[in-house]
């Protein structure tokens, strides 16, 4: 998010963890205020209630010197600093101010990064103690002038990926956690235009930098700029693809934290600048409309939760969503899996018997939210091929595709991940 204070621009970043069964969606966001109403400090960790659009009291106080701070890697109660900039408030949870916040479900963490210190935390959200990773998310000790390189976006992909993009949109990282390699942090590079975005660059500080950016089911990362500018990027390819101005907004108004509604179907943006109210934005439509409130909402510089966009192209309901529940085989029995259940993340597809080409094989939790997707050749007499599951999917019922060039599903059955 980009943030109208002092010319605070904010930025975003990726990070990567997947999202797994996802069961009934959050009615709530975590939200980052000032403690006070009308201020201007990003340190205080509340909740949005998505069905009263309330604020709760504080969850966490940021600003706090005192802190004590955890090691990752060793979960080992870690020294108290003395930054040469900031003092012992290095050693405060959220330091100078949070603009990038995601939500991983999954593991209860909530994942952030200071603004203008250069490394990646995480609250457990089950002891409310904070982590410090290892290692520097960006590898910038100092942050610029016009801060281009602060990570202000951050959210969970449909992959299950933890994505954070900077305000520049040229830094680009996915992070990933798991039990066995720990948290691993890879550098995206950076985001591309596409063609049709003409003058309304991805890179411009004018339209497109801070805000927020949430995740929706078809592979893309929607971020929404302080400007008021929407983008869609697209997770494989880093193209992002300007879909527009929202309309509908007080002229005050900076987009600031976004979450996706606990219908899946909108999103919920909120302002730093401009708490007069909470807004439902209509992503096909690029409209916006106030939401109904039981409280004068807080000035915010982001918001955080596990819920997915519907992109509209998914279909719910099909025959092959029938199979998650009616553990019944369709297509090709030259395909195999095993094991069926999967324990360690891991299995292996067997192609049998089945024209040569290249395939492609899809995971769907049992909302139908793509959870994996990998291409297999097949050389048409025997192919074994080993998959592994994001490292975050939780145990549950999924179902398995396999898809032949002609777009024609040829197998599909439930997957069991234990």
């Amino acid at each position: 998010m980009k943030l109208y204070l002092p010319q605070l621009f904010i930025a975003t970043a990726f990070i990567g963890l997947s999202p797994a069964l996802s069961g009934q969606n959050d009615r709530f966001a975590y939200a980052i205020t000032d403690v006070q109403q009308e201020g201007f400090n990003w340190t205080t960790l509340r909740k949005l209630d998505l069905t009263i659009n309330t604020y709760s009291d504080v969850l966490l106080q940021g600003n706090n010197p005192q802190t004590v701070l955890y090691n990752a890697a060793d979960k080992k109660q870690l020294t108290p600093q003395v930054d040469k900039v900031y003092g012992s408030l290095a050693n405060a949870a959220f330091v100078n101010g949070v603009a990038a916040l995601a939500y991983d479900k999954a593991n209860n963490r909530l994942w952030f990064t200071p603004m203008l210190i250069d490394q990646l935390r995480y609250i457990d959200l089950s002891t409310m103690q904070v982590y410090v990773t290892g290692k520097p998310l960006t590898g910038i000790a100092q942050k610029a002038a016009d801060q281009s390189d602060i990570i202000t976006r951050m959210t969970i992909g449909n992959d299950g990926y933890v994505y954070a993009i900077s305000n520049d949109a040229k830094k680009v990282y996915q992070v990933s956690a798991s039990k066995k390699k720990g948290i691993t942090v890879t550098d995206l590079g950076q985001l591309v235009d596409a063609p049709a975005n003409q003058s309304v660059s991805i890179y411009n500080n004018c339209t497109s930098y801070g805000g927020d950016m949430v995740a929706d089911d078809d592979g893309n990362l929607i971020i929404l700029s302080a400007r008021n500018h929407v983008f869609s990027v697209n997770t494989q390819t880093k193209v992002a693809t300007h879909l527009g101005v929202v309309s509908g907004l007080p002229a005050s108004f900076t987009m600031n934290g976004a979450a996706v509604s606990a219908d899946g179907k909108n999103i919920v943006i909120t302002s730093a600048t401009d708490n007069s109210g909470i807004f439902q934005l209509n992503i096909k439509t690029m409209t916006a409309t106030a939401l109904t409130t039981t409280a004068k909402p807080w000035r915010t510089s982001d918001l955080a939760n596990s819920n997915i966009l519907r992109s509209g192209k998914k279909e719910f309901g099909t025959p092959d969503m029938l199979a998650v529940v009616n553990d019944k085989t369709t297509g090709n029995t030259g395909v195999e899996v095993f094991p069926n259940p999967v324990t360690e993340k891991t299995f292996t597809l067997q192609l049998k018997d089945i024209p040569a080409g290249v395939y492609t094989v899809k995971v769907l939790d049992g909302g139908g939210k793509q959870v994996m997707q990998r291409t297999v050749n097949s050389g048409g007499k025997v192919h074994n091929q080993q998959l592994s599951l994001p490292a975050i999917t939780t145990s549950g019922i999924y179902l398995l595709q396999v898809i032949n060039n002609d777009k024609h599903t040829i197998y599909s059955h439930k997957l069991m991940v234990q």
